[in-house]
């Protein structure tokens, strides 16, 4: 006997596929939306992360910029303490120059040369005297140029003058000061202290 099957067996099957499919759909849809909350998590987590890191780090230039404020006015003082040692060290060599600088002009002068003025402006001396031939103005010269104290002399001018019924000459010459170096000085000077 042959058996006939009435029953709907295609739409049974039809409705299974789509319970299967709804179902498939379904933790589909779950799914993705659990990836995309565990990435939206994740990406947030991050973005805290590098909203702290900044933060440090803006606390942390804050903190750079105020020591560099104040490194930038230890070094305006250090470079105003520098400038004051140097005016120190300059008076200190300098505070027997004049002195120095009038022996060795008179060390310097050739006999029947006399000044009449000695003017200093800066490192520059401008000499004026008298003396009876133009070769002690050169002599006067030459001494010049071997002083350890006097460099660069330069005749400006010499013309002839009557004084007390004797033709003279009458002469200007300027002179530079050599400025002596401070480790030069400091040995005299540590000569002068133990004297």
């Amino acid at each position: 006997m042959i058996r006939v099957n009435l029953l709907p067996h295609r739409q049974i099957r039809r409705e299974a596929r789509q319970r299967e499919f709804g179902l498939m759909a379904g933790f589909s849809a779950i799914a993705a939306a659990a990836i995309v909350f565990l990435g939206y998590t994740v990406i947030n987590n991050r973005i805290d992360a590098q909203a702290e890191r900044n933060a440090r780090l803006d606390t942390a230039i804050a903190g750079l910029d105020k020591e560099l404020i104040e490194i930038k006015d230890l070094k305006e003082q250090i470079s105003t303490m520098l400038e004051r040692k140097q005016v120190v060290e300059n008076l200190q060599t300098n505070r027997s120059q004049s002195v120095v600088v009038l022996d060795e002009l008179a060390r310097q002068l050739p006999e029947g040369t006399y000044l009449k003025s000695i003017k200093q402006q800066g490192g520059v001396i401008a000499v004026n005297g008298i003396t009876d031939t133009n070769a002690r103005v050169a002599t006067l010269v030459r001494n010049l140029t071997t002083s350890n104290w006097l460099e660069s002399p330069g005749l400006v001018e010499i013309h002839s003058i009557e004084a007390k019924a004797a033709k003279q000459n009458e002469f200007t010459l300027n002179v530079n000061i050599k400025v002596p170096k401070v480790d030069d000085a400091a040995p005299s000077a540590t000569v002068k202290g133990g004297s």
